[in-house]
Protein backbone atom coordinates (compact mmCIF):
# COMPACT_ATOMS: atom_id res chain seq x y z
CA UNK A 1 0.00 0.00 0.00
CA UNK A 2 2.41 2.19 0.82
CA UNK A 3 4.32 1.93 -2.36
CA UNK A 4 1.11 2.22 -4.29
CA UNK A 5 0.55 5.52 -1.91
CA UNK A 6 4.79 6.56 -3.23
CA UNK A 7 4.01 5.30 -6.83
CA UNK A 8 0.50 7.42 -7.11
CA UNK A 9 2.56 11.03 -5.01
CA UNK A 10 5.47 10.43 -8.08
CA UNK A 11 2.98 10.67 -11.16
CA UNK A 12 0.59 12.98 -9.27
CA UNK A 13 4.08 15.03 -8.75
CA UNK A 14 4.99 14.16 -12.49
CA UNK A 15 1.64 15.53 -13.25
CA UNK A 16 2.20 19.12 -11.78
CA UNK A 17 5.05 19.57 -13.11
CA UNK A 18 4.02 18.54 -16.51
CA UNK A 19 1.06 21.15 -15.86
CA UNK A 20 3.55 23.94 -14.89
CA UNK A 21 5.91 23.56 -17.77
CA UNK A 22 2.63 23.67 -20.30
CA UNK A 23 0.42 26.66 -18.71
CA UNK A 24 4.34 28.41 -17.95
CA UNK A 25 3.94 31.11 -20.80
CA UNK A 26 0.02 31.64 -19.53
CA UNK A 27 1.10 32.41 -16.00
CA UNK A 28 3.58 34.55 -17.07
CA UNK A 29 1.29 36.31 -19.60
CA UNK A 30 -1.78 36.73 -16.34
CA UNK A 31 0.42 38.82 -14.73
CA UNK A 32 0.37 42.01 -15.73
CA UNK A 33 3.23 43.67 -13.81
CA UNK A 34 5.93 40.51 -14.85
CA UNK A 35 8.83 41.80 -16.94
CA UNK A 36 7.63 39.88 -20.05
CA UNK A 37 6.61 39.91 -23.36
CA UNK A 38 4.38 37.13 -25.25
CA UNK A 39 5.10 37.36 -28.76
CA UNK A 40 2.91 35.30 -31.35
CA UNK A 41 5.03 35.36 -34.50
CA UNK A 42 5.13 33.30 -38.14
CA UNK A 43 8.19 30.88 -37.61
CA UNK A 44 11.62 32.60 -37.91
CA UNK A 45 10.21 35.97 -38.51
CA UNK A 46 12.47 37.72 -36.16
CA UNK A 47 16.48 38.25 -35.66
CA UNK A 48 16.91 35.68 -32.39
CA UNK A 49 20.41 37.97 -32.15
CA UNK A 50 17.34 41.03 -31.83
CA UNK A 51 15.73 39.02 -28.78
CA UNK A 52 18.68 38.53 -26.66
CA UNK A 53 19.80 42.37 -27.12
CA UNK A 54 16.11 43.66 -26.73
CA UNK A 55 16.53 41.30 -23.28
CA UNK A 56 19.56 42.82 -22.22
CA UNK A 57 18.80 46.35 -22.87
CA UNK A 58 15.36 46.29 -20.90
CA UNK A 59 15.63 43.33 -18.68
CA UNK A 60 12.10 42.12 -20.15
CA UNK A 61 11.71 38.69 -21.18
CA UNK A 62 10.32 37.44 -24.19
CA UNK A 63 8.58 34.33 -24.53
CA UNK A 64 8.09 33.43 -28.42
CA UNK A 65 5.17 31.47 -29.54
CA UNK A 66 4.89 30.64 -33.49
CA UNK A 67 2.03 30.40 -36.18
CA UNK A 68 2.11 29.11 -39.87
CA UNK A 69 -1.17 31.25 -41.34
CA UNK A 70 -3.13 33.78 -40.49
CA UNK A 71 -6.19 31.84 -39.81
CA UNK A 72 -4.17 29.45 -36.97
CA UNK A 73 -3.01 32.93 -34.83
CA UNK A 74 -6.79 34.56 -35.64
CA UNK A 75 -7.97 31.15 -33.99
CA UNK A 76 -6.01 31.18 -31.30
CA UNK A 77 -6.47 35.00 -30.10
CA UNK A 78 -10.20 34.76 -30.50
CA UNK A 79 -10.36 31.56 -28.31
CA UNK A 80 -8.34 33.99 -25.79
CA UNK A 81 -6.43 31.23 -23.72
CA UNK A 82 -3.00 32.92 -23.47
CA UNK A 83 -2.28 36.35 -23.27
CA UNK A 84 -0.34 37.67 -26.42
CA UNK A 85 0.85 41.21 -25.85
CA UNK A 86 2.04 41.04 -29.67
CA UNK A 87 1.02 39.87 -33.24
CA UNK A 88 2.02 39.74 -36.64
CA UNK A 89 -0.86 39.68 -38.98
CA UNK A 90 -0.86 40.10 -42.63
CA UNK A 91 -2.83 43.15 -43.74
CA UNK A 92 -6.17 41.59 -44.86
CA UNK A 93 -6.26 39.47 -41.44
CA UNK A 94 -6.33 43.28 -39.73
CA UNK A 95 -9.60 43.87 -41.27
CA UNK A 96 -10.71 40.50 -40.25
CA UNK A 97 -9.30 41.04 -36.70
CA UNK A 98 -10.58 44.86 -36.08
CA UNK A 99 -14.18 43.81 -37.43
CA UNK A 100 -14.08 40.87 -34.82
CA UNK A 101 -12.95 43.54 -31.84
CA UNK A 102 -9.55 41.41 -31.36
CA UNK A 103 -7.55 44.04 -31.47
CA UNK A 104 -6.50 47.20 -28.79
CA UNK A 105 -5.60 50.69 -30.64
CA UNK A 106 -1.87 52.07 -30.61
CA UNK A 107 -1.01 55.04 -28.73
CA UNK A 108 0.94 56.54 -30.90
CA UNK A 109 2.24 59.17 -27.46
CA UNK A 110 4.09 56.17 -26.19
CA UNK A 111 5.88 55.69 -29.57
CA UNK A 112 9.09 57.12 -30.17
CA UNK A 113 9.86 55.79 -34.01
CA UNK A 114 7.19 55.88 -35.83
CA UNK A 115 8.37 58.86 -38.37
CA UNK A 116 11.09 56.45 -39.51
CA UNK A 117 8.53 54.34 -42.05
CA UNK A 118 8.25 54.87 -45.40
CA UNK A 119 5.11 57.16 -45.80
CA UNK A 120 4.30 55.11 -48.77
CA UNK A 121 3.82 52.22 -46.59
CA UNK A 122 1.85 53.59 -43.72
CA UNK A 123 -1.90 54.67 -44.03
CA UNK A 124 -3.44 51.61 -45.85
CA UNK A 125 -6.48 50.52 -47.02
CA UNK A 126 -6.67 47.71 -43.98
CA UNK A 127 -5.89 50.01 -41.12
CA UNK A 128 -6.57 53.78 -41.87
CA UNK A 129 -3.92 56.09 -40.19
CA UNK A 130 -2.41 52.97 -38.66
CA UNK A 131 -4.57 53.55 -35.01
CA UNK A 132 -4.22 49.57 -34.73
CA UNK A 133 -0.73 48.50 -36.62
CA UNK A 134 3.19 48.95 -37.08
CA UNK A 135 4.63 47.79 -40.70
CA UNK A 136 6.97 45.31 -39.74
CA UNK A 137 7.65 43.83 -43.19
CA UNK A 138 6.18 44.16 -46.91
CA UNK A 139 6.77 42.37 -50.11
CA UNK A 140 5.07 41.33 -53.19
CA UNK A 141 3.90 38.67 -55.59
CA UNK A 142 6.60 37.69 -58.74
CA UNK A 143 8.27 35.72 -61.23
CA UNK A 144 11.51 33.84 -60.32
CA UNK A 145 13.11 32.63 -63.85
CA UNK A 146 16.91 30.89 -64.10
CA UNK A 147 18.99 32.19 -66.39
CA UNK A 148 20.12 29.38 -67.84
CA UNK A 149 17.42 28.68 -69.79
CA UNK A 150 15.36 31.72 -69.65
CA UNK A 151 15.99 35.12 -70.77
CA UNK A 152 15.10 38.64 -68.93
CA UNK A 153 12.98 39.75 -71.70
CA UNK A 154 10.85 36.72 -72.06
CA UNK A 155 9.18 37.04 -68.18
CA UNK A 156 9.10 40.79 -67.23
CA UNK A 157 4.79 40.61 -67.56
CA UNK A 158 2.06 37.94 -66.34
CA UNK A 159 1.01 37.30 -69.65
CA UNK A 160 4.44 36.08 -70.70
CA UNK A 161 3.92 32.69 -68.72
CA UNK A 162 1.19 31.66 -71.30
CA UNK A 163 3.75 30.82 -73.69
CA UNK A 164 4.26 27.71 -74.93
CA UNK A 165 7.41 27.45 -74.96
CA UNK A 166 6.92 26.81 -71.32
CA UNK A 167 5.03 23.82 -71.61
CA UNK A 168 5.65 21.97 -67.90
CA UNK A 169 7.76 24.19 -66.73
CA UNK A 170 6.47 26.22 -64.11
CA UNK A 171 5.80 25.94 -60.16
CA UNK A 172 3.08 28.19 -59.01
CA UNK A 173 2.90 28.88 -55.06
CA UNK A 174 0.17 27.09 -53.41
CA UNK A 175 -1.92 30.13 -52.53
CA UNK A 176 -5.61 30.68 -54.03
CA UNK A 177 -5.40 34.69 -53.93
CA UNK A 178 -1.79 34.91 -55.36
CA UNK A 179 -2.58 32.33 -58.51
CA UNK A 180 -6.59 34.15 -59.04
CA UNK A 181 -4.64 37.14 -58.46
CA UNK A 182 -2.15 37.06 -61.17
CA UNK A 183 -4.13 35.87 -63.25
CA UNK A 184 -7.19 38.68 -62.66
CA UNK A 185 -4.23 41.20 -63.29
CA UNK A 186 -3.19 39.69 -66.43
CA UNK A 187 -6.89 39.86 -67.57
CA UNK A 188 -6.62 44.31 -65.91
CA UNK A 189 -9.02 42.92 -63.41
CA UNK A 190 -8.59 43.98 -59.25
CA UNK A 191 -7.41 41.32 -57.05
CA UNK A 192 -9.74 41.93 -54.94
CA UNK A 193 -12.71 41.33 -57.22
CA UNK A 194 -16.46 40.29 -56.20
CA UNK A 195 -17.91 39.89 -59.03
CA UNK A 196 -18.19 35.89 -60.26
CA UNK A 197 -18.32 36.21 -63.78
CA UNK A 198 -15.10 37.75 -63.81
CA UNK A 199 -13.53 35.51 -61.16
CA UNK A 200 -14.90 32.43 -63.47
CA UNK A 201 -13.17 34.52 -66.81
CA UNK A 202 -9.79 34.39 -65.18
CA UNK A 203 -9.79 30.53 -63.56
CA UNK A 204 -10.72 29.48 -67.00
CA UNK A 205 -7.59 31.59 -68.37
CA UNK A 206 -5.69 29.67 -65.74
CA UNK A 207 -7.07 26.51 -66.99
CA UNK A 208 -4.95 27.56 -69.85
CA UNK A 209 -1.86 27.97 -68.55
CA UNK A 210 -1.93 24.18 -67.00
CA UNK A 211 -0.01 22.36 -69.82
CA UNK A 212 3.21 24.96 -68.55
CA UNK A 213 2.15 24.45 -65.03
CA UNK A 214 4.69 21.86 -63.84
CA UNK A 215 3.15 21.67 -59.53
CA UNK A 216 1.35 23.52 -57.38
CA UNK A 217 3.19 23.50 -54.07
CA UNK A 218 4.55 25.20 -50.55
CA UNK A 219 7.81 25.52 -49.36
CA UNK A 220 9.26 22.85 -51.73
CA UNK A 221 9.55 25.66 -54.25
CA UNK A 222 12.55 27.10 -52.91
CA UNK A 223 14.41 23.29 -53.04
CA UNK A 224 13.13 22.57 -56.62
CA UNK A 225 13.94 26.43 -58.31
CA UNK A 226 17.54 26.43 -56.09
CA UNK A 227 18.10 22.70 -57.59
CA UNK A 228 17.42 23.61 -61.27
CA UNK A 229 14.41 21.37 -61.36
CA UNK A 230 12.21 23.84 -62.91
CA UNK A 231 13.28 27.16 -64.76
CA UNK A 232 10.21 29.34 -63.65
CA UNK A 233 7.62 29.54 -60.53
CA UNK A 234 5.60 32.57 -58.86
CA UNK A 235 6.51 33.18 -55.44
CA UNK A 236 6.79 36.30 -53.00
CA UNK A 237 9.57 38.29 -52.41
CA UNK A 238 10.82 36.92 -49.42
CA UNK A 239 11.00 33.40 -51.06
CA UNK A 240 12.32 34.71 -53.97
CA UNK A 241 15.62 36.81 -51.87
CA UNK A 242 16.37 32.70 -50.38
CA UNK A 243 16.55 30.88 -53.37
CA UNK A 244 18.51 33.43 -55.02
CA UNK A 245 21.36 33.19 -52.29
CA UNK A 246 21.31 29.77 -52.83
CA UNK A 247 21.55 29.98 -57.09
CA UNK A 248 23.04 32.80 -58.30
CA UNK A 249 21.16 32.08 -61.54
CA UNK A 250 18.20 33.03 -60.16
CA UNK A 251 16.11 36.36 -60.62
CA UNK A 252 13.31 38.18 -59.12
CA UNK A 253 10.91 40.40 -61.58
CA UNK A 254 7.54 42.05 -60.44
CA UNK A 255 5.46 42.74 -63.53
CA UNK A 256 4.82 46.20 -64.20
CA UNK A 257 0.93 45.90 -64.69
CA UNK A 258 0.55 44.98 -61.15
CA UNK A 259 0.75 42.40 -58.42
CA UNK A 260 0.14 41.92 -55.15
CA UNK A 261 1.69 44.10 -52.25
CA UNK A 262 1.46 42.70 -48.85
CA UNK A 263 2.35 43.99 -45.32
CA UNK A 264 2.80 41.63 -42.28
CA UNK A 265 2.47 44.04 -38.67
CA UNK A 266 2.92 44.34 -35.43
CA UNK A 267 -0.01 44.88 -33.41
CA UNK A 268 -1.48 44.06 -30.03
CA UNK A 269 -4.10 41.34 -29.55
CA UNK A 270 -7.34 41.98 -26.54
CA UNK A 271 -5.50 39.45 -24.52
CA UNK A 272 -2.40 41.66 -24.34
CA UNK A 273 -1.42 42.20 -20.61
CA UNK A 274 2.66 44.36 -20.31
CA UNK A 275 2.12 47.78 -22.10
CA UNK A 276 5.51 48.58 -20.77
CA UNK A 277 7.17 45.92 -22.28
CA UNK A 278 5.36 46.25 -25.60
CA UNK A 279 5.81 49.87 -26.22
CA UNK A 280 9.51 49.22 -25.34
CA UNK A 281 9.55 46.51 -27.73
CA UNK A 282 7.79 48.42 -30.63
CA UNK A 283 10.01 51.29 -30.20
CA UNK A 284 13.24 48.86 -29.97
CA UNK A 285 12.03 47.62 -33.34
CA UNK A 286 11.45 50.86 -34.73
CA UNK A 287 14.75 51.96 -34.24
CA UNK A 288 16.83 52.06 -37.30
CA UNK A 289 19.70 49.82 -36.74
CA UNK A 290 17.33 47.08 -35.45
CA UNK A 291 15.34 47.32 -38.52
CA UNK A 292 17.99 46.94 -41.05
CA UNK A 293 19.63 44.32 -39.20
CA UNK A 294 16.30 42.09 -39.10
CA UNK A 295 15.73 42.90 -42.65
CA UNK A 296 19.55 41.41 -43.47
CA UNK A 297 18.83 38.40 -41.76
CA UNK A 298 14.76 37.77 -42.82
CA UNK A 299 15.68 38.62 -46.34
CA UNK A 300 12.21 40.90 -46.65
CA UNK A 301 11.75 44.53 -47.33
CA UNK A 302 11.99 46.75 -44.71
CA UNK A 303 9.16 49.52 -44.21
CA UNK A 304 11.84 51.62 -42.29
CA UNK A 305 13.04 54.30 -44.24
CA UNK A 306 15.74 55.14 -41.96
CA UNK A 307 16.60 51.25 -41.24
CA UNK A 308 17.09 51.02 -45.44
CA UNK A 309 19.47 53.41 -45.66
CA UNK A 310 21.63 51.63 -43.44
CA UNK A 311 21.39 48.15 -45.43
CA UNK A 312 24.19 47.68 -47.93
CA UNK A 313 23.59 49.21 -51.41
CA UNK A 314 23.25 45.57 -52.96
CA UNK A 315 20.54 45.07 -50.91
CA UNK A 316 18.90 48.82 -50.97
CA UNK A 317 19.40 49.28 -54.60
CA UNK A 318 17.93 45.88 -55.54
CA UNK A 319 14.89 46.37 -57.68
CA UNK A 320 13.96 42.78 -57.33
CA UNK A 321 12.87 43.37 -53.42
CA UNK A 322 12.79 47.21 -53.29
CA UNK A 323 10.73 48.17 -56.75
CA UNK A 324 10.58 51.97 -58.52
CA UNK A 325 8.13 54.02 -57.40
CA UNK A 326 5.71 53.26 -60.43
CA UNK A 327 5.80 49.49 -60.38
CA UNK A 328 4.84 50.24 -56.47
CA UNK A 329 2.15 52.49 -57.61
CA UNK A 330 0.29 49.58 -59.93
CA UNK A 331 0.54 47.08 -56.97
CA UNK A 332 -2.67 45.87 -55.03
CA UNK A 333 -2.90 45.15 -50.93
CA UNK A 334 -5.48 42.60 -50.64
CA UNK A 335 -8.87 43.05 -48.69
CA UNK A 336 -10.67 40.65 -46.26
CA UNK A 337 -13.42 39.42 -48.45
CA UNK A 338 -16.75 38.11 -47.36
CA UNK A 339 -16.77 34.71 -46.76
CA UNK A 340 -19.13 33.90 -49.70
CA UNK A 341 -16.56 35.42 -51.94
CA UNK A 342 -13.79 33.67 -50.65
CA UNK A 343 -15.62 30.30 -50.59
CA UNK A 344 -16.17 31.27 -54.45
CA UNK A 345 -12.39 32.13 -54.57
CA UNK A 346 -11.34 28.29 -53.15
CA UNK A 347 -13.97 26.40 -55.23
CA UNK A 348 -12.25 27.87 -58.36
CA UNK A 349 -8.91 27.80 -57.42
CA UNK A 350 -9.51 23.99 -56.00
CA UNK A 351 -10.96 23.27 -59.22
CA UNK A 352 -7.92 24.69 -61.33
CA UNK A 353 -5.41 22.91 -59.02
CA UNK A 354 -8.00 19.28 -59.66
CA UNK A 355 -7.88 19.73 -63.60
CA UNK A 356 -4.32 21.11 -64.18
CA UNK A 357 -2.80 18.05 -65.81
Amino acid sequence: MKRLLSLLLGIAAICVLLAFSANKLQSTSGDSSAKVLNLYNWGDYIDPALITKFQKETGYHVNVETFDSNEAMFTKIKQGGTSYDLTVPSDYMIEKMRAAHLLKPLDKSRLTGFANLDARFTNQSFDPHNRYSVPYFWGTLGIIYNDQSIKPEEVQHWNDLWQPKFKNKIMLIDSTRDVLGFSLVSMNQSMNTTNPAILKAAQAKLNRLSPNVKAVVADEIKMYMTENEAPLAVDWSGEASEMIANNPHLHYVVPTEGSNLWFDNLVIPKTAKHYKAIYAFLNFMLKPENAAQNAEYIGYATPNKKAKALLPKSIRNDKQFYPSDRTIANLQVYSDLSPHTIGLYNDLYLDFKMNHH
